[in-house]
């Protein structure tokens, strides 16, 4: 396959539709005043990470050089602490309790939900899928709460990534918990878990010995997912092995928001010390890739893969995880 060009990703961004109705500024930054000081400890079981150097990024044949994925460089950060999965529902819940936080996804009225998750009866009120991935539907009414629409919940699933979240409510998420997202340099240093040049967080194999290490998908897609992994959406957020760190689904599953802006070029990411990204952007970047990667269409479930996406956007596959300062 030809990796030459950036290909379409497996989440999807609200320019997309751009001519959909969009809250005012001042509706959007309404919810905010609510959300108290960083006074709240979040009961998310935090792994120290230890600081120190390691070769950032890839020249991997598999990998999208449009993207950015390399040139392979040594970048040292600092320690930390990561939560060793990604934020719950349960977690999600929590927040939106104690602040009355009102995401983005509910203040647009919408967000994107993969056409296979749809019930019918909320498929006959989709008025619009987007034409270059027309397995993503525009549902009215999806949320973090109703992560498929109106007639769906997350009852049974409060221990599964929360998603439909943007980056501007996981910015709000840690603030309230007192923590804040990790910089991509931090991520893909957590990802490895004290590996080197692997490909994923146990080593360059996708199945070792036959063994499921993660929640992509299996089978053609976006036509027969054959879920060989035990899931075709997401899976619990401790599921699968963790890494050597500790770290639970740090590819697959979701996509994770970090705190940079998106860069293509090296030069513009900060440095090889604690890099933070540039200064201003447009998208922010993504890692990890989700439940709907596949080799053939999103090979972005490779620890140096990254995408990106609008800070407002949100869909079905992307959630996040905090880190904490040592």
């Amino acid at each position: 396959m030809d990796h030459s060009n950036h290909s379409p990703c497996c989440s999807m961004s609200r320019s997309d539709v751009a001519q959909m109705d969009k809250p005012s500024a001042q509706e959007l930054d309404s919810r905010k005043a609510s959300i108290p000081s960083a006074t709240v400890e979040s009961a998310a079981k935090q792994i120290y990470i230890p600081g120190g150097s390691f070769f950032m990024g890839t020249k991997d044949k598999e990998g999208y050089p449009a993207d950015g994925e390399g040139p392979v460089r040594k970048v040292t950060v600092d320690p930390f602490y990561m939560d060793a999965h990604t934020v719950t529902n349960a977690e999600f819940c929590d927040f939106v309790e104690a602040t009355g936080y009102k995401t983005e996804s509910e203040q647009f009225g919408w967000s994107f939900v993969f056409y296979q998750f749809v019930s019918n009866r909320t498929k006959r009120k989709v008025k619009q899928v987007v034409q270059q991935t027309p397995w993503w539907l525009v549902v009215q009414g999806a949320s973090w709460k109703h992560p498929e629409g109106t007639d769906s919940s997350i009852e049974e699933k409060m221990d599964h990534p929360v998603v439909h979240v943007s980056w501007n409510d996981a910015r709000a998420y840690c603030e309230w918990a007192g923590k804040r997202l990790p910089t991509e340099a931090e991520w893909e240093y957590a990802a490895r878990g004290g590996l080197e040049h692997k490909k994923f967080p146990w080593g360059d194999e996708l199945t070792p010995g036959e063994e499921h290490r993660c929640n992509v998908w299996q089978g053609e897609f976006p036509k027969t997912n054959t879920k060989e992994d035990g899931y075709i959406g997401t899976a619990p957020a401790g599921s699968f092995p963790a890494n050597g760190y500790g770290l639970y689904n740090m590819v697959g599953n979701v996509w994770e928001w970090s705190s940079d802006w998106f860069a293509r070029s090296v030069r513009d990411r900060g440095g090889r010390k604690n890099p933070k990204g540039p200064k201003s952007g447009e998208f922010r970047v993504m890692r990890g890739g989700s439940y709907l990667c596949h080799h053939s269409y999103c090979n972005r479930y490779r620890v140096a893969a990254r995408s990106k996406n609008t800070p407002d956007s949100a869909s079905g596959n992307i959630g996040f995880r905090c880190v904490t300062d040592v």
